[in-house]
């Protein structure tokens, strides 16, 4: 299976049209409510809906991940990685070894 990747570089997200127009949506859903747990912020976020009928969904990822985990040069040397010619720094293909 292949993998697509694409990235937008930072301080582009007011460019990315569905993430900018629900932005919006979202902020209005928790105003004026204390966001104190991640909990609060998942639960208002995936009970955010908007006129035209989009619903968001969103889940609280609990599980536990290591810190400082690096990959090696020789672990990403191993990788079938295959940028794309437009900005292939943010955008890039995984293939099948």
């Amino acid at each position: 299976m292949r993998i697509h990747v694409s990235h937008f570089p930072p301080g582009i997200s007011k460019w990315n049209k569905i993430e900018h127009r629900l932005f919006c949506h979202i902020t209005h859903n928790w105003r004026g409510k204390p966001l104190r747990t991640f909990e609060t912020v998942v639960d208002l976020i995936g009970n955010t809906r908007t006129g035209a009928g989009l619903r968001v969904r969103a889940e609280l990822d609990k599980r536990q991940y290591p810190k400082g985990v690096t990959t090696t040069n020789a672990e990403m040397d191993a990788l079938s990685l295959h940028r794309n010619e437009f900005h292939g720094d943010w955008n890039y293909e995984l293939h099948p070894r």
